[in-house]
């Protein structure tokens, strides 16, 4: 039972469509299993990049089928966007299957997750603005609508307007918004159902009857560990699981059918949105990794704030996800300093602490222990193996395998999907 889950092991964008690309050519099926169009891959095969929000990055792969599982929130109208985006570059998107179970990001909910950040103010957290909590909210208020509700309409007019009633009064006393219709809702929903029908299938079955056939399963996540709901730093966190736990109950598949954890780690440090980040930099260096990097945000567009490798949380991520392996991204970046900091610890009020904080408070606090290890000016872009690598290249990702708790399989050396360098196979 070759399953596989992929996920993020800092705050997100650490290269995860990269790495799923590298796979997707060897797998049966990629499948999104949390989260919505607030995550975002950007793949690039030979001259072309993808930028992907909320389809599984399989989608690339010819022999693949990619699936959105029950965990995800979708808005169909951005499904449809992404869909005809890639129909026009050429690309199949015919082989796509959506959970009947996967709720749908209504109108309404964009409207609540706008207002609401607005009226927090200095307290925002920094989400999207594209309707995700709101909806998960929805799912566990039990007023959600599902894509299978599309095709029931006395089902789905109750349900929106048991989910209008409370959100109308927020809206009109105490956001000073007009109401939202009903009947225009579920008029819009209604106006995707055709179009989706193609695509929904019982995926909880699909996915456990490929894996009884010994087919390759790879399940993605979005976003990253310290952005998890559970396990991240709240509240700056999403509203789902990307830990490797999601993986189960956001597509079906029990935890004895996963093989192999593979964390995708960034050589540094990114994050955007609010929220704690102690290895943040505010200097020259900061402005370096961003702009080398290309750290913008492929959903948001925001630039994304940039520091050192953090090995604090990189060991936080290996035990909270029992992670087997690491894919380390953007090692390229790098290139040019003349020693690069890796932050080993952190100091709480005077105390040197190599664990994450069980505290809110104590994070907010904490401040970077650095090591100093010796940089490299050597192109590294055309590396094909380890030993292709600068030998400062290579103790600094033996550096970081030895601080991380879990081995490094494979190493970006470049955006393109061959500069890779596969140490081990993950399959």
């Amino acid at each position: 039972m070759p399953a596989l889950v992929l996920l993020g092991a800092q705050w997100g964008d650490e290269g995860k469509g990269k790495a799923t690309d590298l796979l997707g050519g060897s797998v049966d099926y990629v499948v999104r299993y949390q989260g919505g169009n607030n995550a975002g891959h950007t793949v690039v095969v030979g001259d072309q990049k993808y930028a992907l929000h909320l389809l599984p990055s399989g989608i690339l792969s010819p022999g693949c089928t990619p699936v959105i599982g029950n965990g995800v929130v979708i808005d169909p109208s951005v499904l449809f966007s992404e869909l005809n985006g890639l129909n026009d570059r050429g690309v199949d998107t015919s082989k796509l299957l959506i959970s009947g179970n996967a709720h749908v990001i209504t109108p309404y909910n964009v409207t609540v997750d706008k207002v609401t950040e607005r009226f927090l103010g200095k307290r925002k957290i920094g989400t999207t603005g594209r309707g995700i909590g709101p909806t998960y909210a929805d799912k566990i208020n039990r007023v959600g609508i599902r894509i299978q509700d599309l095709y029931d309409e006395s089902i789905l007019t109750q349900k929106v307007e048991a989910a209008l009633d409370g959100k109308n009064q927020l809206l009109t006393k105490v956001f000073n918004r007009r109401a939202i219709e009903v009947g225009q809702v579920v008029e819009e929903l209604l106006s995707y159902a055709d179009r989706l029908k193609p695509y929904v299938a019982d995926t909880v079955l699909v996915l456990n009857q490929a894996l009884e056939q010994d087919k390759v399963v790879l399940f993605e996540g979005g976003q990253g560990t310290l952005l998890d709901i559970d396990h991240g730093t709240y509240p700056f966190v999403t509203s789902s699981n990307p830990t490797a736990g999601g993986a189960c109950t956001g597509a079906g598949v029990g935890p004895t059918k996963i093989s192999r954890v593979i964390g995708i780690l960034k050589a540094y440090t990114t994050r955007v949105g609010s929220g704690p980040f102690p290895t943040e930099l505010f200097d020259e260096d900061g402005e370096a990794l961003r702009r080398i990097g290309g750290e913008r945000g492929v959903t948001t567009g925001r630039d994304r704030r940039c520091g050192w490798f953090d090995a604090v949380i990189a060991r936080y991520a290996t035990r909270v996800n029992g992670l087997t392996d690491f894919f380390l991204t953007k090692l390229d970046v790098l290139t040019g300093w003349e020693q690069i900091p890796v932050c080993v610890a952190y100091e709480i009020d005077g105390q040197r602490v190599e664990e994450l904080p069980y505290s809110q408070t104590d994070f907010h606090h904490a401040k970077p222990v650095y090591e100093y290890l010796p940089g490299w000016s050597e192109d590294i872009t055309k590396a094909k193996s380890f030993s292709d690598l600068p030998k400062n290249a290579q103790d600094y990702v033996k550096a970081l395998e030895e601080m991380s708790g879990a081995p490094i399989s494979a190493i970006g050396v470049g955006p393109g999907r061959d500069e890779t360098i596969e140490i081990n196979s993950f399959l």
